[in-house]
């Protein structure tokens, strides 16, 4: 076998782990055994309240899995309540007020030879102490309890989550504006049309899928990207909207076919619901640097627990803060109660990919603008991401221990850059380079991937920056 063929075959086989989103691996290694170890440890080691909530997303593995999932919750003397179809957001949003864990079956943006598990507490997602406390109990398991819980039926989770938007926005919201929604395989691909005419838009239903598409909102591919922008011009649409597998990452497209990224879905989105205290990644986009709209902005680690922890951190400070949280995949998390057109919308601190959709579309209608207009407001500073996949782990890690610590090599590396200014080791490899140019190494945690950002004053720099050092790591990695 060839060297590269089997570097391609040793990363396909990355063991499951725990990640920033959860336990993810190969669907082949995600065995009956190993599945229920984690649940049992889950149970074990949080706080669950009355029922453990169970979904799943619409990848043909997951709904097997979720069977293996529901039995243990049932070996393990609790209620399961078997939910469905549902996307990760509403599954948090119903577990949290039945004051219950939670379960959610989905690999969401991977593709659909992987799947995991994201576990849920009563008030969210589990911390990174509360993962620490699962693992250390995956090989000291207690024993069953001899009485077997039941298992219950909900399927109000997607309602409820639709009611929560379209009562907060109102009928009006997006009136006269013609929406398309790229349906494939997101598991939210009938709520967003609901939600779209719940708010008074007009949905148009585009590219329903029977096979699963993993849609990753940070690294779209330039054939959908074309995709997308001819079905903006042939369906005379205002905006198109979408979401990844599992719809806790949203993508918004407007009128001319442009992408608008996640982290300026972001501010936009804080902005308009009235936050003042934003915690981000620092792969974010530094453009909220230059917002006075912001008393504070907070970077994490990459990854919805760290920014959490963070949010946390504020309101515990102080409860009446309005904090928010998101992600450069465009995850929204809300944690005060704002305030939308037309009703109140309560904390929901996880992952979310519908919000920040219907915010900006929604502010943009209200103040008489095109969201593009609303995007080309903000301060001039542009990123651009995407991955490479089927890496070596151990390959990867390597490359970045030699990069983080020997300046020749990294100079080398970047040897096309001016010289750098500022380097970054809190999650990956951020480098800003004179000029203000920031290029961004990170490999995955739980799947075979190494992401490379950057960030430019114009978009075509920040997209010729990603071209020209995701052809340098697939030099060096593959």
């Amino acid at each position: 076998m060839a060297p590269t063929k089997f570097r391609e075959e040793k990363s396909r086989y990355m063991p499951p782990k725990f990640g920033t989103s959860g336990l993810r691996g190969l669907v082949t290694e995600l065995t009956p055994e190993l599945i229920a170890s984690y649940v049992r440890a889950f149970v074990a080691a949080c706080p669950q309240g009355e029922a453990v909530h169970v979904g799943w997303d619409l990848r043909p593995s997951s709904p097997a899995i979720a069977e293996m999932v529901l039995q243990t919750i049932c070996e393990c003397g609790l209620t399961a309540v078997r939910c469905g179809h549902v996307p990760t957001p509403a599954l948090a949003l119903g577990a949290m007020n039945a004051g219950c864990g939670a379960v959610m079956i989905t690999g969401s943006h991977i593709p659909a030879d992987r799947n995991g598990l994201k576990f849920y507490l009563p008030v969210g997602e589990i911390s990174k102490e509360d993962e620490t406390q699962i693992l250390a109990l995956l090989d000291h398991l207690p024993d069953l309890p001899e009485r077997k819980g039941d298992e219950k039926v909900n399927l109000t989770c997607a309602n409820d989550y639709i009611a929560r938007y379209t009562d907060a926005f109102g009928s009006h919201a997006l009136s006269g504006l013609r929406i398309g929604v790229y349906q494939h395989s997101s598991v939210a691909r009938e709520i967003m049309v609901a939600v779209v005419q719940g708010c008074g838009g007009t949905p148009v239903p585009l590219a329903w899928s029977d096979t699963f598409i993993p849609v990753d909102t940070e690294a779209v591919a330039p054939e959908t990207r074309s995709q997308l922008a001819t079905w903006c011009t042939v369906n005379a649409l205002d905006a198109l909207i979408s979401t990844d597998g599992d719809a806790d990452r949203p993508m918004l497209i407007d009128a001319n076919g442009a992408i608008i990224a996640g982290d300026v879905l972001g501010p936009i989105t804080a902005r308009a619901l009235g936050a003042d205290i934003l915690c981000t990644p620092v792969s974010s986009n530094s453009m909220i640097n230059q917002m006075d709209c912001f008393t504070t902005n907070r970077r994490t680690r990459i990854g919805s627990p760290y920014v959490i922890a963070a949010m946390e951190d504020i309101l515990d400070a102080d409860i009446e803060a309005k904090v928010v949280g998101y992600e450069a995949n465009g995850g929204f998390l809300l944690g005060f109660k704002a305030a939308g057109p037309n009703g109140s919308l309560a904390p929901l601190m996880t992952r979310d990919g519908l919000l920040p959709l219907l915010t900006p579309l929604a502010a943009a209608r209200a103040a008489g603008v095109t969201i593009a207009e609303i995007a080309a407001a903000l301060p001039p500073c542009f990123t651009a991401a995407d991955r490479l996949q089927g890496v070596d782990q151990n390959r990867s890690e390597l490359f970045l221990k030699q990069m983080k610590q020997d300046a020749g090599y990294r100079a080398a590396f970047f040897a096309s850059m001016p010289p750098e200014v500022a380097v970054d080791n809190k999650d990956g490899l951020r480098v800003t380079f004179r000029g203000g140019d920031v290029i961004h190494l990170r490999p995955s945690g739980n799947a075979p991937e190494f992401r490379c950002y950057t960030e430019a004053n114009t978009h075509q720099a920040a997209v010729t920056l990603l071209e020209t050092h995701l052809s340098a790591l697939r030099d060096r990695l593959t």
